[in-house]
């Protein structure tokens, strides 16, 4: 999906904000906004990086299941992703050590970012969970669960399913929840699972840029 481009005097300029989800933006796509404070007032945009360069489809979270000191937020993914920076944290190694678009700082999202990712780029007409979907880092902040129908489909068509863009499957985020297991999300129906560190997932590189 091409970035909206706005044109004056025969010349063009992409935006200085993204406006639209699934726009071109800051080296990847807009996926959302984000409240660090849980306030509803946005603090970042979410840019999800391109598919061909910014996501594996086998990543283990880790390589043994053993505590990580630093992983356990559920909206801090920069800092999750950089205690996780090395050959026992595959997953957030690779989110790491991209450089795409000219930005470096992609990084293996926290629970809270990821499922920002879903809701407003949920890739298929299935019907949700009813099971998962609070996130008090979303804005406007949601304090119940998805319904049936709530999220819908993205209207971004390269996030939709086949599209060049979309989620397929599940993802790791970058949130510990204890010493052998980990937070991933399904991107069919937006649940929210706990499962092994050492199975392998997909994971796809998110960055941030301030509002």
């Amino acid at each position: 999906m091409s970035g909206i481009m706005l044109n004056i005097a025969g010349g063009s300029f992409a935006p200085s904000v993204p406006t639209v989800i699934g726009q071109a933006f800051g080296g990847g796509f807009y996926a959302g906004q984000i409240s660090t404070a849980g306030n509803s007032i946005a603090d970042f945009y979410v840019i999800v990086g391109p598919i061909a360069s910014a996501q594996s489809t086998s990543k283990q979270w880790k390589t043994s299941q053993t505590t990580t000191a630093g992983t356990s937020s559920v909206i801090d993914g920069p800092t999750n992703s950089s205690n996780m920076n090395n050959a026992s944290h595959p997953a957030a190694q690779f989110c790491e050590g991209l450089s795409i678009g000219g930005f470096s700082d992609w990084y293996s999202p926290a629970e809270n970012e990821l499922e920002v990712c879903y809701y407003n780029l949920k890739p298929t007409t299935a019907n949700n969970t009813t099971g998962s979907g609070i996130n008090t880092n979303a804005v406007p902040s949601r304090g119940s669960n998805y319904t049936t129908g709530d999220p819908a489909q993205t209207s971004a068509t390269d996030f939709q399913s086949g599209g060049a863009e979309a989620f397929s499957g599940f993802y790791w985020s970058s949130t510990e929840v204890d010493a052998a297991n980990a937070k991933f999300k399904g991107f069919g129906a937006g649940t929210s699972y706990t499962y092994r560190k050492t199975i392998s997932y997909r994971v796809r590189a998110i960055r941030r840029v301030a509002v």
